[in-house]
């Protein structure tokens, strides 16, 4: 992944959600190691393109950066929820060492955002755009089923 994707300048311009995940991704850099990097490149990897997805193996196994990456998405979708509706939203995460599993975000005892997750080893997005209409559309459709269910999301 040498050349990156994320041109300058694009999460000063994008949604609350694209900025988010950097908070995130900066959050579980424990070593400092992003304190030097722009946004820009903090994101990159988050974009998968063609070519960057044909140098990664079709069968493998997640490392431990490649899971921070998705804990890091999910716990964006858990915060725009939490912006969204006022209400705390808790993310979970279940996966195997072979990159298998479930993601969910609960709001009290509703379960707004339910996610199957395979073949974690590749996870990544198209572009910064469809990065973005992905969350955004978990997010909406979490907040629709929180207005729906509002007792229970209240508990």
């Amino acid at each position: 992944m040498s050349e990156m994707c994320v041109e300058e300048g694009a999460v000063a311009q994008a949604s609350p959600f694209v900025k988010q995940i950097v908070v995130q991704l900066r959050a579980m850099d424990s070593y400092g190691t992003y304190d030097t990097w722009s946004d820009e490149k903090v994101l990159d990897p988050m974009i998968l393109t063609k070519e960057r997805r044909r140098e990664i193996p079709v069968v493998g196994d997640p490392d431990e950066v490649v899971v921070a990456r998705v804990k890091a998405y999910y716990n964006a979708i858990a915060v725009r929820i939490e912006q969204e509706c006022g209400l705390m939203a808790v993310p979970m995460m279940n996966l195997s060492h072979e990159g298998f599993g479930r993601a969910l975000v609960m709001v009290g005892k509703l379960v707004v955002v339910d996610k199957a997750l395979r073949d974690v080893h590749r996870f990544g997005f198209d572009s910064l755009e469809k990065l973005d209409a992905e969350g955004e559309k978990m997010v909406a459709r979490a907040t629709a089923t929180i207005e729906k269910f509002r007792a229970a999301a209240e508990d």
